[in-house]
This record gives C-alpha cells, sequence and structure tokens, in this order.
C-alpha cells in the first residue's frame, strides 16, 4: 500500500494576520523578553487566546541540570492546565527573536499541544514567528503531528 500525506499551512506576513492573532503574537514576543535561557541564550515565548479574550504566556525556562527545563510551549500549558483553563484556549502564537524563521515546537511539545487541544471542543489556530517578520499559521496539531502518541485503557 502507498499513503500520501499532505501538510497544508499557510506563510504570510505579521502584518496579514487578524487584529487578534497579532496582539497574540505581540504577547508572545513580550514573553520571550523574560525566559530564562542562561545556558543556550535562545529565548522562545508563547501564548495563549482564550475564548474569554485573556491572552496568557509563557516562556521556555532552562536550568543548569539539564534536561530539567522546559520549553514556552509547555510552560504555557502546562500553567494552563493546572488552572483548568486548556477547554478554553482557542489560539496558541510561538516567537523567537534570535530565529530569522518561523520557530517549530519540539516533538514534546507537540505531543502535549495535541492532546491538550483535544480536551476543548475547538481546533487551535496556530502561529509561529521569528525576527523576520514571517509567519507561519496552522489550523489544528493534528497538521504538525499526524501520527500522535495516543493511549487509551
Amino acid at each position: 500500500m502507498h499513503y500520501r500525506l499532505e501538510l497544508s499551512y499557510e506563510s504570510m506576513a505579521v502584518g496579514d494576520l487578524s487584529p487578534e492573532e497579532r496582539d497574540l503574537l505581540k504577547k508572545a514576543q513580550e514573553a520571550a523578553e523574560y525566559a530564562y535561557a542562561p545556558y543556550s541564550g535562545f529565548s522562545v515565548g508563547a501564548a495563549a487566546r482564550l475564548s474569554d479574550g485573556r491572552l496568557l504566556s509563557g516562556n521556555n525556562q532552562e536550568n543548569s541540570a539539564y534536561p530539567s527545563g522546559l520549553c514556552a510551549e509547555r510552560t504555557l500549558l502546562f500553567y494552563l492546565g493546572s488552572q483548568r483553563l486548556i477547554p478554553l484556549v482557542q489560539m496558541i502564537a510561538v516567537y523567537a527573536p534570535l530565529s530569522e524563521d518561523p520557530v517549530m515546537p519540539c516533538g514534546a511539545c507537540r505531543q502535549v499541544m495535541y492532546e491538550y487541544e483535544r480536551l476543548g471542543s475547538i481546533r487551535w489556530t496556530l502561529i509561529f514567528a521569528g525576527a523576520s517578520g514571517r509567519v507561519y499559521r496552522f489550523m489544528g496539531m493534528e497538521t504538525l503531528l499526524p501520527f500522535a502518541f495516543v493511549w487509551r485503557r
């Protein structure tokens, strides 16, 4: 058997985003400024737009006891999970100021994002950006992780 997998996303300039998406990306940019990245020097910010209009953010947190640090996406999502806010998430934006190209989440972050998206009732809008002003926009985590690990009891 032969199968074909296609990836669908949009590549655009920041100015082509909706006002709500631009505000969310700005929140991710601000979060990147406060990342704790003394070892890699690679700061990343992530932000979520909730259905009630709130914008919440997180950033990467490194530690000298590698690999006990955490990516920006999981820092944000684990906070949202601890506050029972995951079902309210509508959009996620991720920004890395030292990357010209849009920065993409690691595999661990993709898995967490996939599972948490399934706890809500909508597919998330996902926005990834770097310093160049180029943005990638995806609809739903299954696009970024088509063969996600799913465990059922």
